[in-house]
Formats: C-alpha cells, structure tokens, sequence
C-alpha cells in the first residue's frame, strides 16, 4: 500500500447576509408617495395604511445579523412630506465568529418642510454577538425628526443572563451641516457584567434614546420627563432639540414605559407593529 499525503482543504467563507434599501418621498397631492425605491438581497420594506404620511416596514428575510453580515439603509424625506419607517419585528444580533462583525448602516435626510420618524423596535443581542451599527441624519433648516433606537442584552425570560460579545452604537445628527447630536457607546466583553456597574448600567438589560426634533420640542419636555423612570432622563440641547435615555431591569419594563412616551410625541401615531 502506498501512503497518500492529504490534499489540503482551502477554509471556505461561511455565506453572509448582504441586504439594502433605499427609498426616497415627494407630495403630490398634498399626500405622501414613493419617489423611489430599490430593494437588495436580505432586505425588504413594504407600505401598509398609515393614519400619517408614508409608512414603511422594514424586512429582514435572513432573520437577524451575525457576523459579516452587512445591511444598509438610505432614505430621505422629500420637501413637505411625512415618512415613518419601522421594523416588522425585533432584529436580532446573533454569536457571530471569531474575527467578524455584522454591520448595520443608516443614513437619512429630511427635507424643508418635511418629517421623518425613525421607529425600529428593539434590537436583541445574543451572547458572543459582533454588532457595529451607524446612523446617520442630516436635516433642513425646517425638517423635524423622531429617532429611537432600543437595545436589549440577553433574553430574560430565557434564562439568558450572562452575555458577552461586542456592540457598538453611534448616532450623529446634523442640520444644515451643523452637528446637533453625536452620540457614542460601546459594549465588549462580559456586557452583563459591565451593565451592573453603577456608572453604567447598574443592573439594566434594556436601554432606549431618543431624540425629537420640532419646534415645539421644549413643550414636550415636562410630560416626558414626568413619563420616565427613576432610570431615565431627558434634556433639552436648544429649545428645539430634545433628547431622552433610559435603562430598564427587562425589555417588558422599558416598553411599559416607551410605549405611552412614544404615542405622546407622536400623537397616537404609533405605528400597528409596536403594539402585536
């Protein structure tokens, strides 16, 4: 018998979920419509009723993000017109492995004269998750926006309590060019055991910010602080730019009191998928 030597065997890239949407307004009529939109890979957005201007939902057809994953999101709010986007369902960051980091990239643009409501619902993340997320939103003189962005550690009700892994998170707001909002964090390693540091999160496994931009932001200011836990708080930055952040033990909690501050600032206008 003759020896063979072993051929070697090439690593093979594991396959990746790649998923983009892109989606632009305008008034005709004095409604709401679809300028334009391009749909890609994992990524889809569909437009049920909405009591208020446009309202979109978007999809993710992989079923949450893992490493290497990379996702993409562009819309603009044309002059004059009202656009919600929100998601079906929470998206989940999943372990992703050794060396990759799923990527999820936002960028919005509100016009004169125009509203955007920016509305995911939570963001779970799994143990050994790698998540980058970037949202960026540049604004007219005379736009308004609404952002949240909702995040959960761990499942609770799973028994899920000791999560490590990475998320990083930063949001930048712009008007005219001008910088109104940054805002940064990162989480790696132990997340759970960081989240009980009393500078950090003192035991919270949810989290939650907000920034509203409107006129009237200054007026809101009062009802939403008295809306608010013992764990959160909100500021004004000018007389028009409001920003709110709040810890909670569980997703349940937080959303026991998200809920009421968000039908508030919105005028009941939730969209449906919040409240299934």
């Amino acid at each position: 018998m003759t020896a063979q030597t072993p051929i070697p065997v090439s690593p093979v890239a594991q396959p990746r979920a790649i998923g983009s949407v892109r989606l632009t307004t305008k008034a005709r009529d004095g409604q709401t419509v679809i300028d334009d939109l391009y749909q890609q890979g994992a990524s889809k957005v569909v437009f049920p009723r909405a009591d208020v201007g446009l309202s979109g939902v978007l999809l993710n057809t992989s079923g949450g993000v893992t490493g290497g994953d990379r996702f993409g999101y562009a819309a603009t709010a044309g002059t004059r017109t009202h656009l919600t986007l929100t998601t079906q369902a929470c998206e989940r960051a999943y372990r992703a492995q050794p060396g990759e980091i799923g990527r999820i990239s936002t960028q919005l643009s509100v016009e004169d004269g125009a509203t955007l409501w920016w509305l995911p619902q939570e963001t779970l993340v799994f143990d050994g998750c790698a998540l980058r997320r970037s949202l960026r939103c540049d604004l007219a003189p005379g736009a308004r926006a609404l952002i949240v962005e909702p995040l959960c550690i761990g499942r609770i009700a799973m028994g899920e309590n000791a999560v490590s892994g990475l998320v990083e998170d930063r949001i930048s707001v712009l008007r005219d060019g001008v910088p109104l909002v940054q805002d940064a964090w990162r989480l790696a390693g132990d997340m759970s055991a960081r989240m009980l540091g009393s500078a950090v999160g003192g035991g919270a496994t949810a989290m939650v910010s907000l920034t509203f931009i409107a006129p009237e932001a200054e007026q809101h200011l009062d009802r939403l602080r008295a809306l608010l836990p013992d764990s959160g708080g909100a500021s004004l930055l000018a007389p028009d730019v409001l920003v709110l952040r709040m810890l909670a033990p569980s997703g349940y909690l937080m959303r026991q009191h998200l809920l009421p501050i968000l039908d508030h600032v919105t005028g009941g206008r939730l969209p449906l998928c919040w409240r299934l």
